[in-house]
Parts: C-alpha cells; structure tokens; sequence
C-alpha cells in the first residue's frame, strides 16, 4: 500500500490524500470524498448547508452507533432547581426568562465525556453542564460543558474526535481515559486542539465536586432585544462556592474510594438543603469588537479573555430538588441546542451548526420515537399546539381533522388548530455574525480559524508555576501511555513549541525523547495578554461552606476538643465527617461513645477537603501500627490539605512522614482557615513533576 499525501488546508488542518494503491475514502453509498475535514457553508464564515450529505450522514451514522446509551456524556447525574434573573437585560435580549425577578424551573445534568454509563465519576475528563430552562415561552436548553472551549472547530470531525477518544476498537479499553495511542495520534495530527489540550491536561478536569467547576456555552450566540438588534454572546456559569480541583494522585486514589463520589455530593447536598447555586454571566460584544480580535469569535477552540470582555451577571441558579427516578429523568432527560426562545439565536459557528443537526437526531436514536418532547423531564411547561401527529408512543389524544394548515374548519363549526403569530413567534435574526457571510458554497475554513496556539500560550502564561507543572505533568503521563504509535508523542512536543518553547521541552524530558522539530504553524501565533481568570488557584476562595472536614477520632480522644473542633468547622458553614476505626464509633474521655459517621478502613481521607486527628496518646498507639490510619494522614499530607493535630497524635503524623510547615497546624484556632486552602507550595518536596 502507497503512503497517503499528507497536506495542510488553509486552517491548518491535516488532509490525508489518497495516494496510489491506497482506498479512496467513500459514503455509504460508494460516493468518493474530496474533503473530510470542513463541513459545506455558504462562504468562508456562512452557516453550514443542510445540503451537505457527506456530513449528514457521518454524523447520522455516529449518533445511531450505539443505544439506548448515550454516545458520549454517558455519564452522568441531574437534579432540578430554578434560575432567577437578577438585573434588567431587555436593551439585549427580548426573552421572558431574563426578566428581573422572573423565576424559571431548571433541570441540570453533568456528566464526564468518555466512559460509559458504568465508568467513574472522577476520570481526567471533560464535564458536560446541561441545562434546560422551562421558560413561559418554551424550553430551552444550554448545552455546554466546564471549560469554555472545545477540541475542533468543524463539526464534520466530531465523530472521529469521539472514535480516537473512546475505548480502541480492537481491545475495548482503556476506558474513560484520554491517555492512549488513538486519542494522541488524532490530537497530535489536528493542531486546533492544541489550545483545549491545555484545558484538558489542567486541573479543570479533575474537579473537587460538580458544585465546584464553572460552565459555559462555548459557542458565540446571539441575543436579540425587541427591535430586533442582535449582539453576540458568549455565556457562562459561575458556583457560588468557587472552584475546587483534586490533583491527579488524589483523583486516582477516590475512583478506588468511591465510583460515585460526585454524583453522591450532589445527591446529599440537596439532600441535606445544602443547596448549589451557580451566578449566569454574559459576555457581550459587537461585530467592531469581533472584528478587531487576533481570533474568530466563531472558532469554538477560541475563548474571549474576560480581561477584554468582564462577565456581567444577570442571574442565580439554584437546584433543590433530586430527582425522584434517575432512568426517568437523568437517563430520558434529552437536550438539543437547537432549543432556542425569541430573544436567543446561533451564529454560523461551525460547531455549533452541526450540533443543531445531531443532537435531535440522537434523541431519536436513544429515546425510541420522534415523541420523546412528551417525556415528562422533557415536555415544556408552557402550552404547546401543533399539527405533528402519530409516532411511535403517542400519547396525546388530538381530536378533530385538523392535521394540516391552512385550513377552513373553523369556518365551517369544527376546530381549525393553532396559528402562527409573527408578534411573539421565534423569528431568526437577519443580522450577520461576521465577514464572508455570503460568496461561493466551499469547503474551507475561515482565515483566522488557522491560528491554533496563540490562546494556548495566553492559558499557559495564566496558570501558577504550581498549574503548570500539572499540565506538563499530565502532558507526560498521558504520552507516556501511547504505545506501538512511536511518532505520536514526537509530533505531540512539535506542536506544543509552537506554544512555548520551554514547555515543550520540559514534556520531551519528561518522556525521554529528544526535542523534535518545531511543527510548522498555519499561521503564526500572537501575543496574548495572560488572563488571571482562567486560572483555578489564583481564584479558589478561602471558604469552608459546602465542604467536609474529616476527623479521626479513637477510644480515649479529648471530648471537649471534639466538641469543640466540631463547633468551629460548623460555624464556618462546612460538614464536620467523624472516622473511626469501628463504624459503632470510640468512648471519648468521658465515658460517651461518639458515633462514627465513616469507618477508618473505608472512609479514606481523599474524600475531604481538609483533615483533623483528634487522638489521645492510648489512641495514637493503637492507630500506629493501623495502615489504613498512616494512609489517611499521609495521602491527606501528599494532596496538599491542611492537617490540624492534637499534641498526642504527634507520632502518627512522624510515621506518616509529616514534616511541620503551612497547613500543619495544632486545633487551636489556626486550623480551620488553613482547611480553607491547599497548599500547593509542598508538592515539589513530595513528588516529581514534570
């Protein structure tokens, strides 16, 4: 077989040509394909043509490949709740949902994106954050995920991101994991995921709890206010708690605690009227300001710094309510973001256009019938009328003739039906969303669409030293995995130099390998101002609410010091988790047992955010020769959690490794605001970063 012709389009992405002796890539229907890159669009920044075959049926064929799982955010977990709006947008948007002090019921579901329904909840991954509001004037769902960008820029290579990051083909495995040969091999060929690489290897994929990760729309939309002027948008979700991330031995050491660990801290926050709640912000901007970025606003991989555009809040989410069946709600629940309202419209995104194709046909796929809207968790709370009939599992009853419009019965004494009403009706925006929007149907990529590293380098520059050493980290450990694909983690370090050159480096040492050429970029990167806000530990806020504080206690422990431990870490508004080494609990000094919510053995501390030992000197002898209580304060030591300790429980803390310094604290008044940090400055002396 003849090599194929490698060749970059103009966006810089690889085109691998058919060369002689080898297949020439097809439909299903024998059809030779000239582009398998870039879906159809009217012009270079148009929206993609529903003409486009080649890519309705790629897609079509993906999201039919499995059922009823879902294909990717098989995952999951949801809860209901409500938005409010808090500040007057109609100047923006005329829809009813952004009404100041109007209410509208929500149903929110997160989910990793690679493992199966049976994987765990804490793999390096990608979170989705889908919301649907029930709003007056019908549903409409934001279907985004935790970071604000995404692999690809064409939604043509959705299919192909999804088949290199799912289990290989030939072994079933690994599963929900990215750090394997065909996921490299793909990302290493396509240099517009350089930039979410960087998301991806950083702890944003590693998050503490689904309370603790922010949420976005990725794409540019558009808002619409009542005379029809249209500014784009870009929208986010903010938790009220802040954001937390695990580090990577930490989230390795809870898929072996708990496979359940988020969705179980959603379940019983709820549950306990810990209520999570999340601010909705807006990005808006004009087409002057569009025009005048280094970037396309229209690119998925790109984000816009918040130093440029601030993120204006305009309303609280809250959820408060689990649900009642996790298959009837969770697992039927069905998002499309083409689920829009007056008020809301899409831009020519790429991305985002084939979205608006496939997710309804997926619902299809997985729900069994064009019906599913009547799926309580689906069906939207405001009237609906219309002449869609049958399918499988009706289950309205219409009554009448009417099936069809226009139509006279009503003239003639019978009921005629629902009406359109060009007053409140969705109309699309006629204002463009950039350049190019008209011109020759093509298969190209817009001219800024080819810059891939320039908002890399700006997310790197953002992050602490401590952050980057993460992602180099994790950069290491994931091309460390590739295996009989020798050129893959060469052609990787290629294309982190154009990023920076020091980081590359730094992930070529880390692997063993020389430094290789630098890749040649499409088109060359530019300067961008570091961005603080994309940073996680320079915006972790020093709170204890909403977290757990796990307390080891044993038989003779100091009840006052309990009582008193315990006093400090509710005041400060978190979960005080009492260990022991029997589940029946420990007699305190007092001759009280004290009832232990986790036995020692299975309650291990990567579950909390910070830790207290809590032991008398009878007690400390005994836990000595306990592993499992040598483990619990040292893994608590190795992920960078403060350690508060009674006096006599010094010895542990030796045999443990422990060496005094910030975060190791007696129980005195210092521990609590030192449970409100990690302490990230420790790591280096405990283990070896890239």
């Amino acid at each position: 077989m003849a090599t194929k012709t490698k060749q970059s389009g103009d966006g810089g992405e690889t085109h691998q040509k058919a060369g002689e002796g080898t297949e020439v890539l097809t439909t299903n229907q024998g059809i030779a394909i000239a582009d398998n890159q870039n879906s159809l669009k009217a012009g270079a920044r148009g929206p993609t043509l529903l003409e486009d075959f080649i890519l309705r049926e790629k897609i079509f064929h993906f999201d039919h490949e499995r059922i009823p799982e879902r294909i990717v955010h098989a995952r999951g977990t949801g809860a209901h709740g409500f938005f409010e709006a808090t500040d007057d947008i109609s100047d923006l948007s005329k829809a009813a949902l952004f009404t100041k002090g109007e209410k509208t019921e929500v149903f929110v579901r997160f989910s990793t994106v690679a493992g199966g329904a049976g994987s765990v909840d804490t793999p390096r991954d990608v979170r989705g954050f889908a919301v649907k509001f029930y709003t007056r004037e019908g549903n409409w769902d934001l279907v985004g995920n935790n970071i604000p960008v995404f692999f690809i820029q064409d939604a043509i290579k959705f299919p192909d991101l999804i088949h290199s990051v799912k289990m290989e083909a030939d072994r079933a495995y690994p599963q929900a994991g990215s750090a394997h040969d065909t996921f490299w091999d793909f990302a290493s060929l396509m240099p517009e995921t350089t930039h979410m690489l960087f998301w991806a290897m950083s702890d944003r994929t590693l998050p503490r709890s689904l309370r603790m990760m922010e949420g976005f729309g990725i794409h540019t939309f558009l808002l619409v206010n009542a005379a029809g002027k249209a500014s784009f948008v870009k929208f986010h979700w903010k938790p009220k708690l802040g954001i937390q991330s695990t580090i990577w031995d930490e989230a390795l050491k809870l898929q072996a605690a708990d496979n359940d660990y988020h969705r179980r801290d959603l379940f019983e926050a709820i549950d306990t009227g810990d209520f999570p709640e999340w601010e909705l912000g807006i990005q808006v901007f004009d087409q002057a300001f569009a025009d005048a970025q280094p970037y396309d606003v229209l690119d998925s991989t790109k984000l816009i710094p918040e130093d440029d555009v601030p993120v204006r809040i305009i309303g609280r989410m809250v959820l408060d309510r689990n649900v009642d069946n996790f298959f009837a709600e969770t697992e039927q629940v069905a998002f499309c973001p083409g689920n829009i309202v007056p008020g809301i419209d899409f831009s020519n995104d790429p991305l985002l256009q084939g979205r608006l194709f496939s997710y309804l046909d997926t619902q299809k796929s997985r729900l069994g019938t064009t019906n599913f809207h009547q799926i309580p968790v689906n069906a939207p709370r405001c009237p609906m009328a219309n002449f869609q009939r049958d399918g499988m599992m009706q289950m309205a009853v219409p009554k009448g003739r009417a099936n069809y419009e226009p139509n006279s019965l009503a003239a003639h004494g019978e009921e005629g039906g629902p009406r359109e009403c060009p007053a409140s009706g969705f109309a699309t925006s006629t204002a463009p969303t950039g350049r190019d929007e008209t011109g020759d149907k093509l298969r190209v990529r817009s001219e800024l669409f080819a810059d891939h590293y320039s908002q890399a380098r700006m997310f790197l520059a953002s992050q602490t030293e401590s952050e980057q050493a993460h992602i180099a980290s994790s950069f290491v450990f994931e091309l460390s995995k590739v295996g009989l694909l020798d050129q893959v983690p060469g052609r990787m370090v290629a294309n982190l130099r154009n990023v920076d050159e020091a980081f590359a480096k730094r992930v070529a040492d880390g692997l063993g390998i020389p430094l290789p050429p630098k890749a040649t970029a499409a088109r060359e990167p530019v300067e961008i101002a570091p961005s603080d806000a994309l940073s996680i530990q320079k915006n972790m806020k020093d709170t204890l609410e909403g977290r757990a504080i796990g307390v080891l206690i044993a038989d003779g422990t100091d009840a006052a010091d309990l009582s008193t431990l315990i006093g400090a870490i509710e005041k400060a508004k978190a979960k005080a988790v009492i260990v022991a080494p029997k589940v029946g609990g420990a007699t305190l000094s007092d001759g009280k047992v004290q009832k232990a919510d986790g036995q020692l053995a299975g309650t291990p501390s990567q579950i909390f955010d910070a830790v207290a030992v809590v032991l008398s000197e009878e007690g400390c002898t005994a836990l000595l020769n306990e592993g499992a209580a040598v483990e619990w304060v040292m893994n608590a030591f190795g992920h960078l959690k403060a350690i508060g300790a009674s006096d006599a429980a010094k010895p542990l803390l030796d045999k443990a490794g422990i060496k005094p310094g910030d975060g190791v604290t007696g129980l005195d008044d210092g521990f609590v605001p030192a449970a409100a940090k990690r302490f990230y400055a420790r790591e280096p002396g405990l283990r070896t970063l890239a």
